[in-house]
């Protein structure tokens, strides 16, 4: 406990910051139920604690003698700027920024110094957000700016300052409710609020000895808000209605404002939730909630040199909202050995069987289609190296997020380039688990853009082609992804398709029939080829895949 008055110094900070830790860890899923904003993903308890840990890291280990609070502020910038975990953690990072600006050459700090320091942290945090909202986190962190500047209007007192700034925050707490919509449909106030104000009594505490005894309506019901006992659970980590499915997250070294201001517009266009905060000097980390990360990791690109890219889908972090260990960790499979597996997405019972033949792990395109579960089952094989065969059934977008969070220190992942089930058992078939993995992906990845491939099928709707316009029920030659051939006769459409693709030569024409293709379509294209090229050979597959009738591919 320190006097009425007394300045608190940089041994004072470390305490809270540990007492922080403590607490958030404590709180963590009270924190996680409350979030429904800006994504409902029940993460921000355990973001600001991995932030927080992330600053505390940068602090090291106990030092002998004195310690300034301006060095300690300006270390926890640094530590929580390159940890900082999404949008909680990266206004967490920017209000210590603000702090640590403020604060900066200061040994000790009084109440004046505190309320200085708070509307740094406001007024940077505001900065940083493209289109900050009322009922929030920033709102809540105005408040307790307000509440500690009205407090020392006639007193240096620190603990005056420090205990009025947590009453403002809690008091503006239980507004959020009902400044956001989606708080008051929820029932519930700003989850990041209520972290920001739990941080603030742990500074009561440390200041004046005594942790203040709050009696908050946290949701609908009111709640008793001591240690985090009795909380009603009011669990929300569903992903319905929300625009966006990843959040990206980067650092840009080497930048300039300019940049930075383009960079920040350009996010604005991909998606919403955008924060870009600085070091301090020449790096900004950058936070958005987007549908392309690919583009939101060009746009980086674009601006400086990027390091800790991190891109999570939504979908993904659902079934682990909640996880407040020591460093939130993310459930992994131990990898026994240092095995080579190859997964490959599949349509239709006939291509499975091939697959599995040729001694692939098989996974349904239906089961595919839901990240989460693409990412279990890379995760459930027990394989030092993955290399995947998408065959056109995962969506780019798909790839990157489960690429990222598939890679771990137990396993390393791949995404071979295969459009298409042709491509990915032209693919397989060089497979060899003997050479190095990455000869052995070059070797697969090229043997699958060797392969020219084409499908046929049925038009559902009037649409323009690059060929013309296409009318329901018309044959569609597609060469890769485009039409190329509109026929009303299904064999005439397979005939011209097959010309096309063999104009630039082939010696192995691979047809892969659909579960819908008509009796003897196979066999009247492969008599078509025996008659105009006889040098070819032709080899027919079962497949049963839904999409296509058929689909071939010539090597």
């Amino acid at each position: 406990m320190l006097e009425v008055g007394e300045g608190v110094d940089g041994r004072a900070l470390r305490r809270w910051v540990e007492l922080g830790l403590d607490t958030l860890g404590e709180r963590c899923h009270e924190i996680n139920t409350l979030n429904v904003f800006p994504v409902p993903d029940g993460d921000t308890g355990t973001n600001l604690l991995a932030t927080l840990r992330a600053a505390a890291d940068e602090l090291g280990g106990p030092v002998d003698g004195a310690l300034s609070v301006g060095a300690v502020a300006e270390a926890l910038a640094r530590g929580a700027f390159v940890g900082a975990r999404g949008n909680s953690g990266v206004i967490l990072a920017q209000g210590l920024r603000g702090v640590a600006d403020s604060i900066a050459g200061l040994n000790t700090v009084d109440g004046r110094d505190f309320a200085r320091a708070l509307d740094r942290a406001a007024t940077t945090v505001t900065g940083a957000l493209s289109t900050p909202a009322e009922g929030t986190v920033v709102t809540v962190l105005r408040a307790a700016a307000g509440g500690a500047a009205r407090a020392v209007v006639d007193t240096k007192s620190l603990e005056i300052a420090v205990g009025a700034a947590a009453d403002a925050a809690a008091t503006a707490l239980e507004d959020t409710t009902e400044q956001l919509d989606v708080l008051a449909a929820a029932g519930v106030v700003d989850a990041g609020g209520l972290g920001l104000l739990i941080l603030l009594d742990c500074l009561v505490e440390i200041v004046s000895g005594q942790r203040p005894d709050r009696r908050l309506r946290l949701t609908s019901t009111p709640v008793t808000d001591a240690g985090g006992r009795d909380i009603a659970d009011h669990a929300v980590s569903e992903h319905d209605g929300v625009s966006q499915d990843y959040e990206v997250m980067y650092i840009v070294d080497g930048s300039d404002r300019a940049r930075i201001g383009m960079l920040r517009a350009r996010l604005g266009e991909l998606g919403d939730s955008v924060a870009i905060v600085s070091d301090g000097s020449a790096g900004w980390s950058v936070h958005v909630h987007c549908c392309d990360p690919g583009a939101a990791v060009e746009a980086g690109i674009a601006a400086g040199r990027l390091r800790r890219i991190a891109i999570t889908g939504f979908a993904l972090e659902a079934h682990r909202a909640g996880s407040c260990g020591p460093s939130a960790p993310v459930q992994r499979i131990p990898v026994p050995g240092s095995g080579r597996a190859v997964l490959a997405i599949v349509s239709g019972d006939g291509a499975a069987a091939l697959f599995d033949a040729e001694g692939a792990t098989v996974l349904s395109e239906e089961t595919a289609a839901d990240p989460r579960l693409l990412l279990d089952a890379i995760r459930s094989l027990p394989s030092a190296d993955v290399l995947v065969l998408p065959n056109g059934w995962v969506p780019e977008q798909h790839i990157v997020a489960v690429g990222a969070q598939a890679r771990d220190g137990y396993r390393e992942v791949m995404f071979l380039p295969s459009s298409s089930m042709i491509q990915g058992l032209a693919s397989l078939a060089v497979h060899d688990p003997g050479r190095a993995t990455v000869d052995d992906a070059f070797a697969m990845s090229e043997a699958a853009a060797a392969t020219r491939w084409g499908s046929l099928r049925y038009a559902t709707e009037r649409a323009l082609t690059w060929v013309g316009t296409c009318e329901p029920g018309d044959s569609l030659g597609l060469a890769g992804r485009d039409v190329v051939v509109i026929e009303h006769d299904l064999v005439a459409a397979g005939v011209s398709l097959l010309d096309k693709i063999l104009a630039a030569g082939g010696e192995l024409v691979t047809m892969l029939v659909g579960d819908g293709a008509p009796d003897g379509l196979a066999e009247q294209l492969t008599r078509y080829l025996d008659d105009h090229h006889p040098e070819l050979e032709v080899v027919v597959y079962q497949g049963g895949q839904r999409s296509d009738l058929l689909q071939l591919g010539v090597e």
